[in-house]
């Protein structure tokens, strides 16, 4: 969106002008408040009014100030306005909430690119080296005296670039959120996306839950890892433990990954693998001393690849790398979020949402999980880019490598079961 404060000074009342402006605008598809009006008192004295306009786009915006200049129409361009902030964690009142399109303030007469753009956070703005910089920060990272954009005055939000018509029609398929859709397309489309991201130096961004392990296809996103396809992995204890529990024990919620059959004592099994991470006093410690020899985690430290783990209330253990304070998870996500190009999301509500919120729009972003409502509620929260795909994981994992790794080159080995390894 585009913010913009327009003014025309006239005999605005003469012949319905006023009128036909304001029908310029909507006709345009331009979005107005009267922000101040004032007639002239006498007959030969002209009358002036002040309007925020909201458009789409520049362009939009451009051709409605060019239809409105026979009426003596200007933009009436302001810096934005800044308040400092008088305590820690606290935001100034009104300060400007960011979407997480890319966004401009006007300081000095200057458009200033803000750094880092997401969804619902201040815009701190600073002078470094004489010139202005504009980044967006969250509530927890505000300190006193910290100066921040207040109002929409000054700001410009500019909608990321147009799609060519086959990837309009590709969305317009993809966001009919449903069970019955092309998927074999859908998950070419990301697979190209990626290749596209990787040849462009950007990275690739996974987000991961435990049904990847519980449903025997961690072997898939651990290919996808160790053939450098994936950059980056976001997922919380659960995804963790099991990968671990699978590569120590050969199963998954105590289940045999190679027979699908419970083992006894079988619930154990995850409990007794953090135990042991815990004991050697990290994941990369654990692979170092041999006790982890397969799987995601070991992927991650081998290839090597960064990896964030964001713990919940629910977390049991949790293992040593987990991150059990939330705001620190935030920022520790955030860290890894510039360069990365695309962002794949594979089984996970809670971490997928709280990815979206940090991202730009501009990354590409596919939501996959079996449940439609995780899709939906990662776009009404703001994740306006994301494409959904309702399938299970396995289906998506198995196809996007079939798409990403020669058919002839794939070959599953279930984890096994060492004999006595749960005692």
């Amino acid at each position: 969106m585009v913010t913009e404060r327009l003014s025309i000074e006239g005999h605005l009342l003469d012949e319905n002008t006023l009128g036909k402006v304001l029908s310029l605008l909507d006709g345009h598809g331009v979005q107005f408040r009267i922000r101040r009006f004032v007639v002239g008192e006498a007959t030969n004295e002209p009358s002036l009014i002040e309007l925020d306009l909201t458009a789409p786009d520049d362009p939009t915006l451009k051709a409605a100030l060019d239809a409105l200049r026979p009426y003596g129409a200007e933009f009436a361009v302001e810096d934005a306005q800044l308040a400092e902030a008088d305590r820690a964690g606290v935001l100034p009142e009104g300060f400007y909430s960011t979407t997480n399109f890319s966004t401009l303030v006007r300081l000095d007469g200057r458009w200033v690119p803000v750094e880092s753009p997401e969804m619902d956070v201040g815009v701190r703005v600073w002078r470094e080296e004489g010139r202005w910089r504009a980044v967006g920060t969250p509530m927890h990272r505000v300190r006193p005296g910290d100066r921040f954009v207040v109002g929409v005055a000054g700001v410009r939000v500019i909608p990321e670039e147009v799609e060519t018509q086959d990837e309009e029609e590709f969305r317009f398929m993809s966001n009919d959120v449903s069970s019955e859709r092309p998927k074999s397309r859908m998950i070419a489309h990301c697979a190209d996306a990626m290749r596209k991201a990787k040849a462009e130096g950007k990275r690739v961004l996974f987000v991961g839950g435990p049904a990847i392990v519980h449903s025997g296809s961690a072997w898939l996103l651990e290919r996808l890892i160790r053939e450098g396809w994936v950059d980056v992995l976001f997922a919380g204890n659960a995804l963790a433990a099991h990968d671990i529990e699978a590569a120590m024990m050969g199963t998954s919620l105590g289940v045999d990954l190679a027979g699908g059959r419970p083992i006894p004592h079988g619930h154990t099994h995850h409990l007794r693998a953090i135990n042991r991470v815990r004991r050697a006093g990290s994941i990369a410690n654990a692979v170092a001393e041999g006790l982890v020899t397969k799987g995601v985690m070991h992927a991650c430290v081998t290839k090597p690849i960064a990896f964030v783990l964001c713990g919940s209330i629910r977390d049991d253990g949790p293992l040593p790398d987990v991150i059990t304070d939330c705001v620190v998870a935030q920022d520790a996500m955030r860290a890894h979020v510039p360069g990365v190009g695309v962002a794949i999301m594979v089984a996970t509500t809670l971490h997928s949402v709280a990815t979206g919120n940090c991202l730009p729009a501009a990354v590409k972003t596919y939501c996959v999980d079996s449940d439609a409502d995780t899709v939906i509620k990662l776009t009404d929260r703001g994740t306006h880019q994301a494409i959904g795909l309702v399938t299970d994981c396995e289906f998506f994992l198995k196809e996007l490598v079939a798409q990403l790794v020669s058919r002839a080159e794939l070959s599953y080995e279930p984890p096994l079961r060492q004999s006595g390894s749960a005692a």
